[in-house]
């Protein structure tokens, strides 16, 4: 799949949603907020979270291909000496994002490095890296808005590409689904429509082209669909929304096999 931003515009959104986080910390009167989206963390737990992983995330593109990350990068973000003190705190967070931004910039789009994820969907480049920072600073900020009491919508410039990212990068996987075939659909009300198919292959994403119905899938798979905003499909794959709120098609239990599976056991 292609991704809908090019490399300048993914640079561009690391930095505006970074900026949107910082101004929201900013604004907390109290960094021991607690998140409710992430209950065992505080405000201040979350920005040491984001901040950090920009860091390590730039030493991962630094590094180039590799089968892990940087000897000593993990060890270095667990160590990291974050200050409380406001007008540090907002030097040291934007310092974490000047460092991936150049990190990024220096390496290029195509170039190669270790990442979490599979290589099924979504490449081990730069590139990719920068897509998923775009996602994780987007939903953080939510997360930040949230522990105000001022949750928004995320912003519609990125949801489209989020929901795409999530499930290409975070879902994707050449692991057998232990259960019987199934085709979960995630229909947007923007328009666009991605199927994850669910077999003995593994995870596979496809977007669907305009106007394709449910009932077009192998009749032996089970099926669900879920429909919402791109936003609110983001929200709920991230567990920040119930499914619940959503309208949920078809059968309901498999998007609970689907929250439960564990590729890697």
């Amino acid at each position: 799949m292609q991704n809908t931003f090019d490399f300048t515009d993914l640079l561009r959104l690391i930095d505006e949603r970074s900026t949107a986080f910082r101004a929201v910390v900013a604004s907390a009167p109290d960094l021991d907020a607690q998140v409710p989206s992430c209950p065992e963390w505080k405000l201040f737990d979350l920005v040491r979270h984001l901040g950090g992983g920009d860091r390590f995330w730039a030493a991962i593109v630094a590094a180039g291909p590799a089968d892990g990350p940087p000897a000593g990068a993990a060890e270095a973000r667990a160590a990291l000496v974050v200050p409380r003190e406001r007008e540090a705190l907002a030097a040291w967070l934007d310092e974490s994002t000047r460092q991936l931004l150049d990190a990024l910039r220096e390496a290029g789009p195509d170039a190669g490095c270790w990442a979490w994820w599979e290589e099924v969907q979504s490449p081990l480049t730069a590139g990719t890296v920068a897509r998923h920072r775009v996602q994780e600073t987007t939903v953080h900020t939510y997360d930040a808005q949230l522990a105000l009491g001022e949750p928004q919508p995320l912003p519609e410039e990125v949801t489209l590409d989020g929901l795409e990212e999530f499930l290409t990068t975070c879902v994707a996987t050449a692991a057998a689904w232990p259960h019987k075939p199934a085709v979960l659909d995630f229909r947007t009300t923007e328009g666009p429509v991605w199927r994850l198919t669910l077999d003995g292959s593994g995870a596979r994403v496809t977007l669907l082209p305009a106007g394709a119905e449910a009932a077009d899938q192998d009749p032996a798979a089970a099926w669900a669909g879920l429909h919402g905003t791109a936003g609110e499909l983001v929200l709920a794959l991230y567990d920040r929304i119930p499914l619940d709120s959503l309208r949920v098609d078809g059968d309901a239990a498999l998007w609970d096999q689907l929250r439960d599976w564990d590729p890697t056991a």
